[in-house]
């Protein structure tokens, strides 16, 4: 029995990262259903229904907040069926599914695939399954169905380029440099207004620092920390792409004084430029290569228990428990080489003299959270976590030509200089996921590490 429960726990640490460009292949050669189908459910023919998308081996649906004759039309075109006759909510045509893999999507119109508009991310979502997406698609024949009336009005977003640029200025104030500061916009001969904070991310930031050539975004600020007064506002649900040069390229939802401002009453959009950014990149390679299973008790993690390294249910153990230190919790432990091939140098936020000394440890975090690990199962879900402190940025490894900058030892600067790397052995501590807990079965493996994620897939 021992012996078949190891090898089944065996086939977990492959399933996610055995073999994983290998499988690749195989998996999406013998895969049935390509990743991104959609299908139409529920309709009396095949050119309605609700909308529903393939993902991670799942059908799930998609929520109708921001669903409009927009999205409505992408899709009746990637199943070839011409242009949307309406767009459809409520789920229209039936329950929707329990699994929401898309919330909030919205796209231009350009795009080639759902996948390819902005939307808050897989299974993000804050929907029920009554709230499905759906469409009515023209009919083979090219027939309409204008005289149909969906339970909302299939609304077109406007847009601010119907002003002209001209009369569209923008300005960051109130930060205590040139860089950074609340945005506000004023259309013509009219007075300054500030922007709603709602729904404000890096995308619109980019967009705000380009066009007043500050370089790039490096902060979304939904908040009153520069400044400006909630009756101020004179814009809300801005959204863009990233990739417009101008503000006015990008939509909105509701102009003018007194507009609605979803949120508390600092919720104003601010922007932090920067020239050049640091690009945190995993090496995909050295984490698949490194990754194995370890079985270790509790007796030898009390410094990981001390940060929170270990799955919650390990929190759970009656310390009191006369086999309390000799319980096993099963690690798995992989090496963290992270690249930086941005434009400057990766530096922790914290100044020296506001690091946190651990006892236990014996070092400083210069920050809480440098990287987080997560591992997904086929629904999309979260079933288990990982993430590591920084006691110790420094460029253990650098391109040809380039010179190492930061290094830890005597209390020194830590970083991660461009063209260099920072290496965290899976030999230390906390350098894990606790998948003790998890059962033996096909999941995904993601690192987060500053502004940078890396998925493996195990599909």
């Amino acid at each position: 029995m021992e012996d078949l429960s190891l090898i089944l726990l065996c086939l977990l640490a492959i399933s996610i990262f055995g073999n994983i460009d290998s499988n690749r292949t195989k998996i999406r050669r013998n895969r049935q259903i390509n990743e991104g189908t959609i299908r139409l459910v529920g309709g009396k023919n095949s050119y309605e229904g609700n909308v529903e998308i393939f993902h991670l081996g799942i059908w799930g649906s998609i929520c109708d907040d921001e669903w409009d004759i927009i999205e409505a039309n992408l899709t009746c075109r990637v199943l070839g069926l011409g242009n949307a006759a309406k767009a459809t909510f409520n789920s229209e045509f039936g329950r929707g599914r329990r699994k929401i893999w898309m919330d909030n999507l919205y796209c231009q119109g350009h795009e080639k695939r759902l996948q390819d508009c902005r939307f808050d991310g897989w299974g993000v979502n804050d929907c029920a399954a009554s709230e499905a997406a759906g469409v009515v698609c023209e009919s083979k024949n090219g027939t309409k169905f204008e005289s149909l009336v969906s339970k909302k009005p299939a609304v077109v977003r406007p847009k601010l380029e119907l002003h002209k640029e001209k009369d569209i200025e923008v300005r960051i104030i109130g930060g205590r440099y040139s860089n950074e500061g609340r945005v506000e916009i004023k259309v013509g001969k009219g007075q300054w207004g500030l922007v709603c904070g709602d729904g404000w991310s890096l995308l619109e930031a980019n967009v705000i620092c380009q066009q007043l050539e500050k370089g790039f975004g490096q902060a979304a600020v939904q908040s009153a920390f520069f400044g400006g007064k909630h009756e101020s506002i004179l814009i809300s649900g801005i959204k863009c792409t990233g990739r417009e040069s101008n503000i006015s390229e990008c939509t909105y939802e509701a102009f003018g004084n007194g507009v609605n401002c979803p949120g508390h009453e600092d919720n104003i959009a601010g922007v932090i430029c920067a020239n050049e950014l640091p690009d945190l990149v995993p090496d995909e390679v050295e984490i698949e290569r490194s990754a194995y299973l370890e079985d270790r008790q509790l007796l030898f993690l009390q410094c990981a228990m001390e940060e929170n390294c270990l799955a919650s249910e390990a929190y759970k153990l009656d310390k009191n428990d006369y086999g309390y230190l000799y319980e096993q919790r099963r690690l798995l432990r992989f090496t963290a080489r992270i690249g930086n091939v941005g434009t400057t140098d990766f530096r922790p936020f914290l100044p020296k003299h506001a690091w946190q000394w651990h006892m236990c440890h014996l070092h400083y975090h210069s920050m809480e959270v440098f990287a987080h690990f997560d591992v997904i199962n086929s629904r999309g879900e979260k079933v288990a976590e990982g993430h590591k402190a920084s006691f110790c940025l420094e460029d253990n490894n650098c391109l040809p030509g380039v010179e190492k900058k930061y290094a830890c030892a005597n209390y020194g600067d830590q970083g991660i200089s461009v063209g260099c790397s920072d290496t965290y052995l899976h030999t230390v501590d906390c350098q894990w996921v606790d998948i003790t807990d998890l059962q033996p079965g096909l999941y995904n493996f993601k690192a987060n590490c500053g502004n940078s994620s890396l998925e493996l897939w195990a599909i």
